[in-house]
């Protein structure tokens, strides 16, 4: 194994908790909070999120850890011993799909379609109610289990080492 791959590792377990832990604190409180708001208020307040979520760390590790987690998954399956190897390329598939693929499928899109309606419109309101506060919430779940079962994964991994 080289030098840079157990550091790659290391930062990929606490990128990967670290988004984990966001998706679940939004699933967990933060939707429900937002739901039991005044509708448009919630509304707002999420389409503002929305937006802001481009600005900060958070989009880097997001999308760092998308780009980074295939990789990893085939440097490991050419590269590391077969145990260690199926927990860094299981790690890796998992974020992908779990959270790089669902977000692009399910979240992202819903997103788009929150941020197109106006806050204050019944439309807005019947789209919270019926299909973005639950739906949203439940992939929004996935996400985060999966990027929690990612950065087991890559534990384990540097355990094996």
């Amino acid at each position: 194994m080289t030098t840079w791959f157990p550091v790659v590792l290391e930062i990929s377990i606490i990128a990967s908790a670290v988004v984990s832990g966001v998706f679940l604190t939004f699933s967990d409180f933060v939707m429900r909070s937002l739901d039991r708001a005044d509708r448009a208020a919630g509304i707002e307040v999420m389409q503002v999120i929305n937006r802001e979520v481009f600005h900060w760390v958070f989009m880097a590790l997001l999308l760092g850890m998308s780009a980074l987690s295939p990789l990893l998954a085939v440097y490991a399956y050419y590269n590391l011993a077969e145990t260690g190897a199926l927990f860094v390329e299981a790690g890796g598939i998992i974020y992908f799909i779990g959270v790089f693929v669902v977000s692009l499928i399910y979240n992202i899109p819903m997103n788009n379609r929150l941020d197109r309606l106006s806050h204050t419109s019944a439309e807005a309101a019947e789209y919270w109610s019926t299909t973005y506060f639950p739906k949203w919430t439940y992939w929004n779940y996935v996400r985060a289990i999966s990027a929690c079962v990612a950065a087991i994964c890559f534990l384990i991994a540097s355990l094996i080492g």
